[in-house]
């Protein structure tokens, strides 16, 4: 009987510590951007553990994943009109109204200059005050493009008084990279451009690729940008700098602070504040990541003391597109937590923050859906997602 006893007692302990790792490796993927630069360069475990991701099983989560509309084919941006229409873009260049009670889709007419090739096209949305904003790649003539900014309004599904806002200068050859998420805070656009693939270009204010820009509603330049203070070599859009590929932008309604999610290269996607007149780095360094060839950014180093640091960075990369401030209802443990797409993993990730201090991450999705490219939450905290692939739809997770 002894035996027996103590071959069940040593079962029990291997499939508790068993258990114990299992959820450690499914919970433990924060890769926290409070310590020294030494610590994250030499801990390599903190800057590797998402790749966990791959092998990751999902917990059971108390929602419900809902088809909303079908027949979407590589949606990019989306934006509520009110309660019951939205705005859906296509990188192809159609522009969708989708009745969500009816759950009907209309095309609506256009004629924004995009020019729809690898990761360009017509890109994020935004309604604001009966005015809607897109930003796409222009075609700029010749093979040039640039990440370029119109507003219009919407009558009986066709915009109308469209007019262009913001173009980047210079056009660039080339089909990558145009960042393109926009956010309006006091009245004013934040909009994400993109580096183009150019490396160097980022570090470079007098050129828009790689910076965030803010610019007024109407296109003119706010008073308050870091030209006007600081930075008087800076053009006047750019209120900062040093950024590889952002496609993702949220205003927190907690605090009113606009945060971006950025594409790293091999590594060092991350999730950073918007501040008037900083300098993420891009390209002297890397944030944990390196050429795709696996060679050195720069000296190597993860951050300098110099640049801007991210709240929170993956390495390897998770490929972050759409981010938002969960506020609502219908999940009320999730209020001020922040929602992340991934393209990579095909994933919603719910990051917990306090204080710009991660406390924990939870994975919400994972291939159910594929690429989640956008993330957007009614009126009574449902969040809505679409996916960047043909044959995409629009999803809704509720309870």
């Amino acid at each position: 009987m002894k035996k027996i006893f103590l071959i069940l007692f040593l079962n029990l302990l291997l499939f508790s510590c068993f258990q114990q790792s299992s959820h450690e490796t499914t919970t433990s993927k924060v890769n926290l951007v409070n310590e020294s630069n030494e610590n994250l360069i030499a801990n390599s475990k903190n800057l590797s553990i998402q790749k966990n991701y791959k092998n990751y099983v999902l917990e059971s989560q108390n929602f419900k994943l809902i088809e909303i509309v079908k027949g979407l084919n590589n949606p990019w941006g989306m934006t509520f009109l009110d309660d019951n229409n939205m705005l859906i873009t296509e990188k192809s260049g159609r522009l969708i109204r989708i009745n969500l009670n009816t759950k009907e889709k209309f095309e609506v007419q256009h004629n924004i200059n995009y020019v729809a090739s690898g990761q360009g096209g017509l890109l994020d949305v935004l309604f604001n005050d009966n005015f809607i904003y897109f930003s796409y790649s222009e075609d700029r003539g010749s093979g040039y493009s640039s990440t370029s900014i119109s507003k219009g309004r919407l009558v009986d599904d066709k915009i109308i008084e469209l007019e262009s806002v913001f173009q980047a200068e210079p056009p660039i050859k080339g089909n990558k990279h145009y960042g393109s998420r926009l956010v309006i805070s006091e009245d004013m656009l934040f909009a994400t451009i993109g580096e183009r693939d150019q490396g160097m270009i980022a570090q470079d204010a007098q050129k828009h690729p790689g910076s965030i820009i803010r610019i007024n509603l109407d296109g003119s330049i706010p008073k308050t940008n870091p030209k006007f203070k600081k930075q008087k070599e800076w053009l006047p859009e750019i209120f900062q700098i040093g950024i590889r590929n952002p496609q993702g932008m949220a205003l927190s309604p907690f605090n009113n602070k606009v945060y971006i999610s950025n594409h790293g290269p091999k590594g060092g996607d991350f999730i950073g504040e918007v501040n008037s007149g900083e300098n993420y780095g891009w390209k002297e360094i890397g944030w944990g990541g390196t050429n795709y060839s696996g060679s050195k950014i720069g000296t190597g180093e993860a951050f300098k003391p110099k640049f801007t640091k991210p709240i929170l960075t993956w390495v390897p990369s998770i490929a972050p597109s759409g981010i938002i401030f969960y506020q609502g209802d219908e999940f009320k443990e999730w209020e001020g937590d922040l929602l992340v797409t991934s393209l990579k993993y095909k994933m919603l990730i719910k990051i917990n923050m306090d204080n710009n201090q991660i406390i924990n991450e939870t994975i919400l999705l994972k291939d159910e859906i594929g690429r989640i490219r956008d993330v957007e939450i009614d009126t009574k905290g449902n969040v809505y997602l679409i996916s960047d692939q043909k044959k995409s739809s629009l999803w809704k997770l509720t309870k």
